[in-house]
């Protein structure tokens, strides 16, 4: 890597790095890690110069970066870890289960890492912590956004001076409105000042696209204007897209299972036990399923609403926990179940969401092919010496109804019957939650930012089975294992039973198992 294109890259940010870290800098030969990693240095202290010292005053976050790396950029990376002070293992931060993997002494199957990190960890949060998780949102965002091909002439909001044509700006979108004429105005802001943006109504095709902006997003926008009101020639979304199709050395499958509920009345195990009899068949397909992850609401719970012990066959929450260890118990040891939280698990409803807690679920907390992971969480599978494995990006799902009754496009369609189209929405936004209030959440990291595009993108919670592709991610939406609930029924929601997704990581076919 160049000096002069690091430093070039620096100036054109607003910092600068001084001659020692430049030194140590100039060697590497992956540069993209080497920019975002002393950009995210930047933006988490502000200093306007780079030191080593400043590496080593922040190594939990520098450490906490390196984190979030595939493999092989940690491996290219390490000598400048060492150099820069960071050799000494950074671990407080990241999830328990991160540490946990699974793997063979064979190469018949690959080891399994949990590449997300823990959420926030019990402290009171105030209003300044609000404005940074936003302001953190931004530039992070703009880090995606600012390197697009059809954002030329990118500017700050205050360098907005006179009349201006062909210019490109980058915020985040505060509130939208229509005008009596139907045309949409945007109230933006970026971290150097506030403008509004009109998009015409004549503009059948950019009205569309205006349309499905979320509030708190960040957008760019090409436009024409002055500093007062610019007025839009296109918006382009942050969107998650996949380069490239990775794909698994061997052939082997995983599965993909979610709202399970355990301990309701409306569980239907004996479909539940019908999955399990095939998972032990001498099937040969079986043989080469290697992974099943569980999206959430294994257990039904106990007081998630009001006189739920009613609808309950196992109203204690410890009990539901034994009970599902149990039944998970009897998949064969080979297969790695990983298991993430939802919004029925008796853990906190605001996200991230932690892992189980072991008090209740000892019994999955013991088992030795059990992965336990936050929600959301992005994992590995399949990863081997020479591949950095598939990156599955699990989410339960909480945030859906909200776009899915706000959107208007997905409210015509009754999206939450077509949760595939909802995940494509957020997708287009590289975030799960983007708008303030579609979920509880800590205002600390912010878990819900698609940082690392994954392979398979995976949900829960609305209990409808569905499978697309978009940008080169696969979308999974799981079906669920009880029988229709009376609020199912009120909402006009049709749930799909005991269907299984079942992907082979090798060729990314994806076939779906009926145990209905």
């Amino acid at each position: 890597m160049d000096a002069k294109e690091i430093l070039k890259f620096c100036l054109e940010r607003g910092f600068l790095v001084d001659q020692e870290v430049l030194n140590m800098l100039s060697g590497e030969s992956d540069i993209d890690s080497v920019k975002l990693m002393i950009e995210r240095i930047k933006l988490h202290t502000q200093k306007k110069i780079i030191t080593k010292d400043l590496f080593v005053q922040n190594q939990d976050k520098a450490g906490e970066f390196f984190l979030t790396l595939p493999e092989e950029n940690q491996q290219k990376l390490e000598k400048l870890k060492i150099k820069l002070g960071l050799s000494i293992e950074i671990s407080k931060e990241v999830s328990v289960s991160a540490e946990k993997t699974i793997s063979e002494d064979d190469d018949s199957k690959g080891e399994v890492k949990i590449l997300s990190l823990s959420g926030a960890l019990g402290k009171k949060f105030g209003a300044g912590d609000f404005v940074n998780y936003f302001r953190g949102r931004f530039s992070e965002m703009k880090g995606f956004l600012q390197d697009h091909p059809l954002l030329e002439n990118l500017v700050s909001i205050d360098k907005i001076s006179g009349v201006r044509h062909g210019i490109s700006v980058i915020g985040m979108v505060y509130d939208k409105r229509a005008t009596k004429n139907q045309n949409i105005i945007l109230d933006i802001e970026d971290s150097t000042g506030t403008t509004k943006v009109l998009i015409n109504k004549d503009k059948a095709e950019l009205l569309k696209k205006a349309e499905e902006i979320a509030l708190d997003s960040v957008i760019g926008f090409k436009c024409s204007g002055s500093r007062e009101m610019l007025f839009v020639n296109d918006i382009i979304f942050p969107e998650a897209m996949l380069l490239e199709k990775r794909k698994s050395l061997i052939e082997e499958y995983a599965l993909f299972v979610s709202d399970v509920h355990y301990g309701g009345k409306n569980f239907m195990k004996n479909n539940f036990m019908r999955f399990i009899e095939y998972l032990n068949s001498d099937d040969p397909e079986v043989a080469k399923i290697k992974y099943i992850f569980f999206i959430g609401d294994l257990v039904a719970g106990v007081g998630v609403y009001p006189n739920q012990e009613r609808d309950l066959t196992v109203v204690d929450l410890e009990d539901q926990y034994t009970g599902i260890a149990e039944l998970l118990g009897k998949i064969p040891k080979r297969i790695t179940l990983i298991v993430s939280t939802g919004d029925h698990e008796g853990v906190r409803i605001m996200e991230p969401q932690p892992l189980y807690d072991e008090k209740h679920a000892w019994a999955l907390h013991q088992m030795d092919n059990v992965i336990l992971t936050e929600n959301p969480a992005l994992t590995s599978i399949g990863v081997r010496k020479d591949f950095s494995g598939i990156k599955v990006l699990s989410y339960h799902g909480h945030s859906y109804p909200f776009y899915a009754n706000s959107v208007p496009r997905l409210m015509k369609m009754k999206a939450m019957n077509y949760p595939e189209k909802i995940m494509e929405y957020l997708l287009k936004h590289r975030h799960l939650a983007p708008t303030h209030g579609s979920t509880q959440y800590f205002p600390n990291k912010d878990a819900h930012m698609i940082r690392e595009i994954p392979d398979i993108f995976v949900s829960g919670h609305t209990h409808k089975s569905g499978v697309t592709y978009f940008n080169n991610v696969l979308i999974i939406s799981c079906s669920c294992w009880e029988t229709l609930t009376s609020y199912q029924e009120k909402m006009g929601n049709l749930p799909d039973h005991c269907k299984v997704p079942l992907v082979n990581l090798k060729t990314r076919a994806v076939k779906i198992l009926d145990f209905e």
